[in-house]
């Protein structure tokens, strides 16, 4: 009887001393999908749950049916920051000229409209507080943080403008039913459980 061989497990690369860059997030070999920059350090992300699927391709989809044609609706794709920074928010809306072909991987934060985060239990702290604050400090013009909260769990649409002096995002509607805004164009949302559950 012979032993079956143990396979090793996977080696990560030993992190530079000053932490990793853009460049290093797109060329490491073997990263897993979905990997983002953040400080420097590889962030990975974790099974989400079903909410999180759903919401996105609902908000997606409504995007999708109202964006102007100077504009594209981009899911989960990278957006770079600066040097130590592409997070992946999950929706993005850029200008239609920042979109170069299907082999595309990034987009430069100049480029964001808006940056939206659904938050996911293992990703809370950074969705409510280190990414809006990257995503301002770099200068994209509007955020929006949804989640299902409250005793009931309906879901809740946070609206942001960037105050362009402070560099930081101005609270400028909480959406419970519709999420319903002009910036960065007319935006007219079903978002309730029952709009959830006929995905």
């Amino acid at each position: 009887m012979t032993a079956e061989p143990v396979k090793a497990a996977h080696r990560w690369p030993m992190p530079p001393q000053d932490g990793y860059t853009v460049d290093d997030l797109f060329t490491l070999p073997d990263l897993p999908p979905h990997t983002e920059l953040i400080d420097g350090s590889l962030v990975f992300v974790s099974p989400q749950r079903r909410f999180h699927a759903k919401m996105i391709s609902l908000l997606e989809n409504g995007l999708l049916n109202t964006v102007p044609e100077e504009m594209k609706v981009e899911r989960e794709m990278t957006v770079l920051l600066d040097k130590r920074n592409g997070p992946e928010p999950d929706i993005s809306v850029v200008r239609a000229e920042a979109v170069t072909d299907l082999e595309q991987t990034r987009f430069q934060a100049a480029d964001v409209l808006l940056a939206v985060e659904v938050v996911s239990p293992d990703s809370e702290a950074r969705d409510r507080s280190t990414k809006p604050q990257k995503y301002a400090a770099a200068g994209i013009p509007h955020f929006w943080l949804v989640d299902i909260a409250g005793a009931d769990r309906q879901p809740v649409a946070h609206v942001y403008e960037l105050d362009p002096l402070s560099k930081t995002y101005a609270l400028s509607g909480i959406h419970h039913e519709r999420l319903k805004t002009g910036v960065p164009f007319t935006i007219d949302l079903d978002i309730t459980l029952d709009a959830l559950n006929k995905r």
